[in-house]
């Protein structure tokens, strides 16, 4: 907080003692994380001869004084322009992490086109399948453990106790591989939207009760007065009230829906993270795969979290009206 106070107030530049503070706390954990000369050398482009004649404490010192510097000249920018700065040195930290491994790029370049229209489409596709089905199966859920009913609480209760004490994984296989044994078949893309739909409708139910809790108990009170009957009321009145405040957790959990949809890879499905193993054993560029399957879902994730943003506002703009 201080520190945060200082750089929104007044500036990082006129605190000398934090200065002095951030100079020696940086210096210390460079020391810790290079790890020596050895250190050093695998973390960042130096060369032997700097390391021998500034010695491992004060190149420590020396990263620590940049760093510190550059928090410095971050801090006499307006709010905007630091977040753009600070995002634009870590992506350049996280590109040169990357590329301090023996990568070809002339294969990745050439398997990219084929992990974006196949992987990333079909990755997209079974995560927007399942979204909308655990939604469902949420409203369900939630509606039954606000219920009076001891029959419906019972179920619904069970079914997130379950589904959300069993790892998605597990219930993958279980789906694909025990229900078989039943006589009952299911290919590899419906089992794997019915585990995630299953799987997150659980998670989700949670959610959607916590939203319609959030209304007022006058609002229902008012609508049975008025002579509406449940689902018309559920329907009218609260659930579009309640929507401003699922819709944060439920972008969230389709971010995380989208990451564990990797998981359906076991089944053979053509998504990203089935399509990175199986390019990535033929010529033995399993790392290259995985680094740029990673990347997809970080620039997936990013998208998909401005268009949460996009979607808030707009419900809250409405909100306040």
């Amino acid at each position: 907080m201080l520190f945060a106070d200082t750089v929104r107030n007044r500036g990082l530049h006129e605190k000398p003692r934090i200065i002095l503070a951030l100079f020696v706390l940086s210096s210390l954990l460079a020391w810790w994380a290079g790890g020596g000369a050895a250190g050093y050398a695998a973390l960042f482009p130096v060369r032997e001869a700097a390391l021998g004649l500034l010695g491992d404490l004060g190149l420590a010192c020396l990263l620590g004084a940049a760093f510190t510097a550059n928090l410095v000249l971050i801090s006499r920018f307006r709010f905007r322009l630091q977040v753009l700065i600070v995002w634009a040195e870590l992506l350049t930290l996280f590109l040169l992490f990357f590329l301090a491994f023996d990568l070809s790029f002339p294969f990745i370049l050439k398997k990219l086109p084929y992990l974006i229209t196949q992987g990333a489409v079909t990755t997209v596709y079974v995560s927007a399948i399942s979204i909308a089905i655990a939604s469902v199966i949420a409203i369900i859920g939630a509606v039954a453990k606000l219920s009076s009913n001891g029959f419906a609480f019972a179920v619904a209760s069970f079914y997130t106790s379950l589904f959300r004490g069993l790892p998605l994984l597990v219930q993958i296989y279980l789906l694909y591989l025990g229900l078989p044994q039943l006589g009952i078949y299911i290919d590899a893309i419906p089992a794997g939207i019915i585990a995630l739909s299953l799987c997150y409708g659980a998670y989700m139910t949670e959610v959607f009760r916590a939203g319609i809790l959030s209304i007022p108990a006058g609002q229902w009170e008012a609508s049975r007065s008025m002579g509406f009957k449940f689902g018309l009321t559920m329907r009218r009145i609260i659930l579009p009230q309640s929507v401003p405040v699922i819709i944060p957790p439920l972008g969230n959990q389709f971010i995380a829906m989208l990451k564990d949809s990797s998981l359906v890879s076991v089944l053979g499905i053509w998504e990203l993270m089935f399509l990175a193993r199986t390019l990535g054993n033929k010529e033995f560029r399993h790392l290259e795969m995985l680094i740029t399957v990673a990347v997809i879902y970080w620039v997936l994730t990013i998208l998909f979290e401005l268009v949460q943003a996009r979607i808030e506002a707009y419900f809250q703009k409405h909100r306040k009206r």
